[in-house]
C-alpha cells in the first residue's frame, strides 16, 4: 500500500484539446476537445505533486502498482489497435489514418534510447475508435506541451501540461522496446493539481511508451476510460 501511494502521488494523465475532422455520417467533431467535465477554454497548467524519493516511486515494476483491470487492458493492447484502427477506417477516415504513418503502426516501436531526455516536448493526441454508439471514430488534435522530468530518486515522469485533459505519471522499464506508463488525468479549468493513480479509477491511465523515430515517441493507452478504444499521445522535440 505504501508503494502504491508513493507511485500514485506522481500519477496523472492528460489528453489534448483542439480541432479535428468531421464524421462522414454528418456528426462534426468538436472544435475543442470535449473534456469529460466540460469547459469552454484550455485549462491552466496544474501544479505537479513533488516527486517521491526512490527509484520509480519505490516500486521496481509497474506490475506492483497497477490494478487488475488496467493490467488486463494492457494485455489486450493488440485488440485495441485492431478494433480502433478498423473502426476509424471503416467510418471514412482511412486517408487520415494512413497519413499518420508510423504513429499508428502497432509494430513501429524501436529498441534503444527508450527514455526521452528531460525537457520540454510538443505533444498531440490521436483517438481511434469510439467507446459509445454514435461516437466519433477518429479525433486528431493539435500540438500542446509536455515535459519529461528525471527526479532525484530516479523516477522518469511524463506530464502533459496544457489542454482540457492533462496527464502525469511514471515511465517504468519493461522490455527492450517499450516502457510502461502509469498515471492519471486532470480534467477541466478548475483543477490545479493532478490526481493520484488509484484514487479515482475513472481518471487512471496505463499505457505503452515507445520510441518510433529520431526524437519521436508515443504513449499508447488501450481502452482508455473516456471516448475512444485507443488513445495515442505523440511526443516530438
Amino acid at each position: 500500500m505504501r508503494t502504491l501511494i508513493a507511485v500514485a502521488s506522481l500519477a496523472a494523465l492528460l489528453a489534448a484539446c483542439g480541432e479535428s475532422t468531421s464524421n462522414p455520417d454528418g456528426n462534426a467533431a468538436p472544435a475543442t476537445d470535449p473534456a469529460p467535465v466540460g469547459e469552454p477554454a484550455p485549462a491552466p497548467e496544474p501544479t505537479p505533486a513533488p516527486p517521491a524519493g526512490g527509484e520509480q516511486g519505490g516500486a521496481a515494476s509497474w506490475r506492483e502498482v497497477v490494478s487488475a483491470a488496467d493490467a488486463s487492458n494492457l494485455g489486450r493492447l493488440d485488440q485495441a489497435w485492431r478494433l480502433g484502427r478498423a473502426e476509424a477506417e471503416d467510418k471514412g477516415f482511412a486517408s487520415e489514418v494512413e497519413a499518420l504513418g508510423p504513429l499508428v503502426d502497432p509494430m513501429a516501436g524501436q529498441s534503444g534510447r527508450l527514455q526521452p531526455a528531460p525537457g520540454t516536448y510538443r505533444c498531440r493526441t490521436i483517438k481511434l475508435g469510439s467507446k459509445s454508439e454514435g461516437g466519433l471514430a477518429y479525433l486528431a488534435y493539435p500540438f500542446f506541451r509536455c515535459t519529461v522530468e528525471l527526479s532525484p530518486g530516479g523516477d522518469l515522469i511524463l506530464t502533459k501540461t496544457t489542454g482540457s485533459q492533462r496527464t502525469r505519471g511514471l515511465l517504468y522499464p519493461d522490455t527492450d522496446n517499450r516502457l510502461v506508463f502509469v498515471g492519471a488525468q486532470a480534467w477541466g479549468l478548475d483543477e490545479t493539481g493532478y490526481p493520484a493513480y488509484g484514487q479515482q479509477p475513472e481518471r487512471d491511465q496505463v499505457g505503452v511508451f515507445e520510441r518510433i523515430g529520431p526524437e519521436r515517441w508515443r504513449l499508447v493507452v488501450p481502452w482508455p476510460r473516456v471516448e475512444s478504444k485507443l488513445e495515442i499521445l505523440e511526443l516530438v522535440r
